[in-house]
């Protein structure tokens, strides 16, 4: 059988570290429905269910959000193992975007353990200006009480950069976490996919590419799951609602069951159509994203990584009515952000939701 051109070889352990919010949850969900498809092209995807999270959360650091367990080395040990006994001739995908946690010590024992010279780590990158929003309200749906604009100005205007969310720019800062990998498996041995948003199945093509499988193999799930953003409104409400529970001092597996039913209740009872419902980032902070942005592909550049996709498109062009210029004062720029709003309904859903969900908790 003929290796398709710039396909890794035969044996190789693929391993997608992320980072978060860089179309991994499509990826994985049709990695995860394809596996009928992927064994019969000599392709295992590790794990039982979409993402291995409790096991890249025990190497690498953190807790998935969406769960009640903890996680353990039993569940590395585990993962390990499989990868292991899929034998020395099938490719192995492993894919969780908690990878993007580990320091460089975790790396090598991902590394170590996932297979040595055989791994081959991939990394997909998207615009930094489009992860903001996306990442601030997954720190929110984790329990964070900060506002956009607060969490903002600590991200992008306070060094070290570390408050609130000390693990965003560990995951973010794309040439470092690009560095970091390829000092543990060499330049040669990791790939960066630029995810495009004119294109949102180039990634899935360019894993195709790399695993050696036909076109059209990996295909989107069509079961129904979703994982949309939030809008504006609904992260207020989930926000205020962590910061109630914070100061009634209910205990943490409480605060994550009302978070989780509100988060489910939300989404089911509201499809948002209007663009003005989104996270608005403010002119100031897509500026300075851009400049962040533009440092980090010229880091990536020199770095010598094998890059599938065009890097230039990382960094936005300024958006009509933006001010030439750096991050100037808070407000520079930026016309008063509109109180963000919920339809009734999906307010009503969110309410009922949390209240039958700590009802019902044993």
């Amino acid at each position: 059988m003929t290796q398709r051109q710039g396909a890794l070889p035969p044996g190789t352990r693929l391993v997608h570290i992320g980072p978060h919010k860089t179309g991994t949850t499509t990826l994985q969900g049709a990695f995860h429905r394809s596996r009928r498809a992927l064994a019969a092209h000599g392709v295992r995807y590790a794990g039982a269910s979409r993402q291995p999270a409790h096991a890249a959360a025990a190497i690498a650091g953190g807790t998935p959000v969406h769960s009640l367990e903890a996680p353990s080395m039993a569940h590395w040990e585990k993962l390990c193992a499989e990868v292991a006994g899929a034998g020395r001739r099938r490719r192995v995908v492993v894919s969780s975007e908690r990878f993007a946690n580990a320091d460089a010590g975790a790396a090598r024992a991902v590394v170590d353990g996932l297979g040595g010279e055989r791994v081959h780590v991939v990394v997909t990158l998207r615009p930094l200006v489009k992860i903001l929003p996306s990442q601030w309200q997954e720190y929110i749906k984790s329990g964070h009480q900060h506002t956009y604009e607060k969490w903002l100005d600590g991200m992008l205007r306070r060094p070290p950069y570390r408050k609130p969310t000390p693990s965003f720019w560990r995951r973010h800062r794309h040439d470092e976490l690009v560095a970091r990998w390829a000092d543990t498996v060499g330049a040669d041995r990791l790939t960066v996919v630029v995810v495009d948003q004119a294109e949102p199945l180039a990634h899935l093509r360019a894993f195709e590419v790399l695993l050696g499988l036909p076109d059209g193999v990996l295909e989107p799930e069509q079961d129904g799951f979703t994982n949309r953003s939030l809008t504006a409104g609904e992260v207020e409400v989930l926000r205020l609602v962590n910061r109630e529970l914070a100061r009634a001092e209910r205990p943490a597996p409480e605060r994550k069951l009302v978070r989780e039913a509100l988060v489910r209740s939300l989404r089911g009872a509201h499809v948002p159509t209007d663009p003005a419902e989104r996270i608005a980032t403010p002119a100031w902070a897509r500026r300075a994203a851009a400049e962040v942005s533009a440092e980090m592909v010229a880091g990536i550049r020199k770095s010598g990584v094998r890059v599938v996709g065009d890097l230039d498109t990382l960094v936005p062009e300024p958006a009509a009515g933006d001010p030439a210029g750096s991050a100037g004062s808070a407000g520079s720029g930026d016309s008063a952000a509109a109180e963000p709003s919920l339809p009734v309904g999906a307010a009503y859903a969110a309410v009922t939701g949390a209240l039958l969900a700590a009802a019902e908790a044993p």
